[in-house]
């Protein structure tokens, strides 16, 4: 059987002949839109069939027009201008109203309040800007759906776009910053900073028991200083997160976050430097032609499943390199180790690997850095964290659970045995003092 498109149909008058004057004007209308694309045609038919959904509600709650009812609870309020959401845009619509018989309320039409709810509004305009539309560009990102409609549209404009995806940021850092997290069990924390062009965000991202990464929280300061990672720590302290059953800490090597952990978290916390981060601090005091071998031995040496042997050897390294390159000795020699807490709590394997550097966390970082990479000018903290939280939950969709995850039991077992026996060596042995004992004083026999 050949299609026939309604164009066509349209176009031939003696194709259609019989059929009412409107459904004549219907097929006219069907042919010009389908002229601008099937979704400007699927578009207008749509606002059509919304229309009469809006008729046919106020026919349920009002009742049949023209018919008296004397148990109606509303009568119709005739008809006013109203808009509904369409593909990340604002559409003027014509809306009936009814209002309760009394006439003291207007009854709220549920039809009418679904599609003209802003939320899908807001859903594409945060999409749209993550993937990287600015907002001088968003109109032009809109769907096809009809020369009539782009007319009228509105919510497009570079003001509107920015309004809502503040509006919508500011929620998204709030509800990050407020989840509470008395229920996550946490075998790994990772604390990071990134640079916003003048401006610094230190961020947290934690490893369940079952490998699962969670974004905890975030907090802005001028730099990568120990207050703003002390406050950080402190908020998910007050919000619940639980650390005395043990957790390993990984960080980038920043001595401003090493004495945020100290000061928070406590001296015994068992604390893995990142190997990523040493070995570039190293090799950024090499020439170029020592390099290659340098970096070969420290990754040999940090494979190592034996933590004395690894640890000799590391040492070994640095007194080679301070009598040739004293920067270079000093730099690896600084929380040397440190690069092998894992491997002194005997994690192995690919779990080992994963957490010898903060990979995972600079993977969410960079999603930060993607999705703000069209911001030319960092306004205030306000805005630094409301794009740093949008990009650590965009981030979180993308989350799988880390390699190695399997071995986590093991590591929190590690973790708390270690803990305990730094407790124990910290704690000075009491000294048992026996009493002397001392001779009963005689009793003089009484007389018989």
């Amino acid at each position: 059987m050949r299609t026939v498109s309604a164009a066509s149909v349209a176009a031939n008058p003696q194709g259609i002949e019989g059929l009412p004057p409107a459904v004549h004007n219907a097929l006219g209308e069907l042919a010009s839109a389908a002229k601008e694309g099937l979704l400007a045609m699927s578009v207008g038919v749509g606002l059509g069939v919304l229309c009469e959904l809006l008729e046919a509600e106020v026919d349920e709650v009002v009742g049949a027009k023209g018919k008296h009812n004397p148990h109606r609870t509303a009568v119709r309020h005739g008809h006013e201008g109203g808009e509904v959401t369409l593909g990340g845009r604002r559409v003027p619509v014509s809306r009936p109203r009814a209002r309760s018989v009394d006439g003291e309320h207007e009854v709220e039409l549920a039809t009418y309040a679904h599609f003209a709810a802003r939320d899908r509004l807001t859903d594409v305009m945060l999409e749209r800007m993550l993937a990287g539309v600015s907002t001088r560009r968003y109109a032009r990102t809109g769907e096809p759906v009809g020369g009539e409609v782009d007319e009228v549209a509105r919510s497009t404009s570079k003001s509107a776009v920015s309004r809502e995806f503040v509006s919508r940021t500011r929620e998204q850092l709030i509800d990050l910053m407020s989840r509470p997290l008395d229920d996550l069990r946490l075998a790994v924390l990772m604390l990071d900073g990134i640079d916003l062009k003048g401006r610094c965000c230190i961020v947290a991202l934690g490893i369940d028991s079952d490998g699962v990464k969670h974004p905890l929280g975030l907090w802005d300061g001028s730099t990568e200083n120990a207050t703003v990672a002390t406050t950080l720590l402190a908020n998910l302290v007050e919000r619940g997160l639980d650390v005395e059953q043990g957790v390993l800490v990984v960080l980038d090597g920043a001595k401003a976050l090493r004495k945020a952990i100290r000061d928070v978290l406590g001296v015994h916390i068992p604390v893995q430097r990142c190997v990523r981060h040493k070995e570039r601090n190293v090799l950024a005091h090499l020439p170029e032609r020592d390099r290659p071998l340098v970096r070969r031995r420290l990754r040999t040496t940090w494979s190592l499943d034996d933590h004395d042997r690894a640890l000799d050897q590391l040492r070994a390294l640095a007194d080679e390199l301070a009598r040739s390159h004293p920067g270079a000795a000093a730099s690896l020699r600084e929380g040397l180790e440190e690069t092998l807490t894992v491997t002194r709590l005997g994690v192995r394997s690919n779990l080992k690997r994963t957490l010898a550097s903060t990979n995972p966390c600079e993977s969410m970082i960079e999603t930060v850095r993607r999705i703000s990479r069209n911001v030319k000018r960092w306004q205030n903290g306000d805005m630094c964290l409301r794009w740093t939280a949008a990009g650590m939950l965009e981030a979180q969709t993308q989350f799988r659970r880390i390699i190695g995850h399997g071995d986590l039991a093991k590591l929190a077992l590690a973790v708390e045995r270690d803990i305990a026996a730094k407790h124990a060596a910290d704690t000075p042995a009491t000294t048992v003092h026996t009493p002397i004992a001392t001779a009963a004083p005689e009793v003089a026999a009484s007389p018989a």
